[in-house]
């Protein structure tokens, strides 16, 4: 039964007369004068007393504090968080408030992201004392149906320019290659692109020497054909022997008659599908072998003789009567011309090797390895694969044996300038595969703010594994060793006194709204906290 006499107040006086009482050393006395004052049983004097000392001791311990740390470490760990984590915002706000660190509201980390990205360049600025001619490979990826326009070295992989673009027109495509070529001492000679017609033209444009990614204008075309033809083929076959077995279940001579038509009808066509089958890849491969830089014996292809074999490759495949082939046929011969394009750059390469002194044997030897590796790295099929790799190896053990203790540094030196020799703007695909992951967590919802920022990571931090393992991209690029991590060049950059007046300064500003809006939302929190508190525990007291 609930006693309506003892109010909320009453009940206070009890617990704190009861608390008083239990400082001294006549606790017991007050507590039984207490229970017969009120004409209550001592227990619930104790309940009322320990109601009140949980009381004390929520509401006067000392509050956990947020941790005082800098904006600068904060931002810092939002950056590590974002690019290295590859956490969405939504989760950056959960790790931070989790720790206690101020600035983790979803508003505030998404507009500090983009004050960052404000700061940083959608062209990658490169000082250099002279002018640097290079060899660029250009895609676009996209977000939506937004395109992404990218520009990359191919060497180091560093991202030269990465634009969010309403469009993929010609005049799009100039102005991104302008901005490359006017953001320093650059003169882009020598462009590896797919055959988008905007960019294409834009390059035409420009008097830049163009290659055709030979992927996109064979492999891409006409590889797939290999395991159409060869799934046809067998599926011909199998039609044919069922044809066949059905003949013996025949009745009348009149079936029997027409299932005969039937099987020499699937017949036929399983014969056909047989030798477009094997006639079709023998053909594709010996058209990939002429779009090898080297022959096997480790000599240079003449490009007169690799392009005229590969027009009798297509005119050989036109026979072979398939129009889905020969439309892809007419497409790759509007490119030949220039498909062959980066044979001159691998006589340069040679004739830059054979300039360092190294005999040709062992010039041979280290062209025919690197060529291997690069079969290794394409094959997706595990026979070639092997096969690669067991050439890979005998090549490699051969010229380190020829070589000696110097294999290493001669080899580097080598592979420097076969890597030059560019046939694909495979590496676009390269860096898809790294920003795709932050576009899918931004649902899309991307801004040019976020790829600027993107780019600088990408370009400053060190690869962990792979031929660029210990290196930085930006750092393979200028040939400058990069002694500080992404990070720490970030925060230099931001802390010089000179790109913040120059750019946005929104560090000091930011600072002051976010401490003053974070001290009010702080202060009404452990406010609002305090006031629940001690509703609740009137409440309780006013139950029993």
């Amino acid at each position: 039964m609930i006693r309506r006499d003892l109010t909320e107040e009453i009940r206070f006086e009890i617990a704190y007369l009861a608390y008083q009482a239990q400082q001294s050393k006549n606790s017991e006395i007050t507590i039984v004068k207490l229970a017969k004052e009120y004409k209550i049983c001592r227990s619930f004097v104790y309940v009322l007393l320990n109601i009140l000392k949980g009381f004390i001791s929520h509401v006067f311990a000392p509050k956990e504090q947020e941790k005082q740390i800098s904006k600068k470490e904060i931002i810092s760990k939002m950056l590590m968080l974002r690019m290295v984590g590859g956490s969405s915002i939504q989760a950056i706000s959960s790790l931070m408030k989790y720790d206690n660190l101020g600035y983790s509201s979803v508003g505030s980390i998404s507009q500090n992201l983009s004050d960052i990205g404000k700061m940083l360049p959608m062209v990658q600025t490169i000082f250099s004392d002279k002018n640097i001619e290079i060899t660029a490979v250009s895609d676009e990826i996209f977000i939506g149906n937004q395109p992404i326009l990218i520009t990359a070295d191919p060497i180091s992989s560093a991202i030269l320019a990465i634009e969010l673009a309403k469009d993929r027109t010609k005049d799009t495509w100039s102005e991104h290659i302008t901005k490359i070529e006017l953001s320093g001492k650059i003169e882009i000679i020598y462009m590896v692109t797919d055959e988008g017609s905007g960019l294409r033209s834009a390059i035409s444009d420009k008097n830049i020497l163009w290659q055709p990614d030979t992927y996109h204008a064979i492999a891409h075309r006409l590889g797939k054909w290999v395991h159409i033809l060869e799934a046809r083929a067998y599926k011909r076959i199998a039609i044919e022997y069922e044809r066949k077995r059905v003949i013996a279940s025949a009745k009348t001579q009149k079936v029997i008659n027409k299932r005969r038509y039937n099987y020499n009808k699937a017949r036929k066509s399983s014969i056909e599908a047989i030798e477009l089958y094997e006639d079709f890849p023998y053909l594709y491969a010996n058209l990939i072998k002429e779009i090898q830089p080297f022959h096997s014996d480790g000599n240079i292809r003449n490009r007169d003789s690799a392009r005229a074999n590969i027009e009798v490759a297509l005119e050989l495949m036109k026979s072979l009567e398939n129009s889905h082939i020969n439309s892809q046929i007419k497409s790759i011969e509007k490119i030949l011309p220039e498909l062959l394009n980066y044979f001159e750059k691998t006589k340069i390469a040679i004739k830059k090797c054979k300039a360092l002194g190294i005999s040709d044997e062992n010039i041979t030897n280290l062209t025919l390895e690197w060529q291997w590796k690069k079969a290794l790295v394409k094959a997706k099929k595990e026979d070639r694969r092997k096969r690669a790799k067991s050439e890979w190896l005998f090549y490699q053990e051969y010229a380190k044996d020829n070589l000696g203790d110097s294999y290493k540094d001669v080899s580097k030196l080598i592979f420097n300038e076969l890597d030059n020799i560019v046939q694909a703007s495979s590496i676009i695909e390269n860096i898809n595969s790294i920003l795709r992951p932050y576009l899918d967590k931004s649902k899309n919802q991307i801004t040019q703010e976020f790829l600027n920022l993107f780019a600088f990571y990408h370009n400053h931090r060190r690869y962990k594994a792979g031929k660029r393992k210990g290196k930085t991209p930006m750092e393979i690029f200028t040939n400058r060793r990069q002694e500080k991590d992404w990070i720490e060049l970030f925060e230099a950059l931001r802390d010089d006194k000179e790109f913040k007046k120059n750019k946005i300064g929104f560090i000091k500003e930011t600072l002051l709204k976010e401490v003053a809006k974070d001290t009010q939302i702080l202060w009404g929190v452990v406010f609002d906290e305090r006031m629940e508190e001690c509703l609740r525990i009137t409440m309780l007291l006013g139950r029993r």
